[in-house]
Order: C-alpha cells, then structure tokens, then sequence
C-alpha cells in the first residue's frame, strides 16, 4: 500500500517520516539512497528522481 501523497509533491521533505516513507515506495529507494539524492541535489523532486534514475 502506497503512503499518503506529501503536502507539496514537488519537494523531498525529509524531516517527515510520513514523507519520506511515500518518497521511498514512490521512488522504489532505501532510505538512504533518498538521503543521500537529497543531499546531492536538493529537495526537487524531480531532480531527485532523476539523479535516482541514473
């Protein structure tokens, strides 16, 4: 089951646990990964989905 779609889907909010958990099962990536995409680009989802996808 998908988590609850984030307030503002265009941006990774990675002090949310509820956030990051859809973020995780949406991107199909470990918390850490996404932390780290995070730290490499920035909180735009797309950038983060894009710096994933490589």
């Amino acid at each position: 089951m998908l988590a609850s779609p984030p307030a503002d889907a265009a941006r990774v909010n990675l002090a949310s646990t509820v956030e990051v958990n859809y973020w995780c099962q949406t991107l199909n990536c470990t918390e850490t990964r996404l932390r780290n995409a995070v730290l490499a680009v920035g909180p735009s989802a797309a950038d983060v989905r894009a710096y994933l996808q490589r």
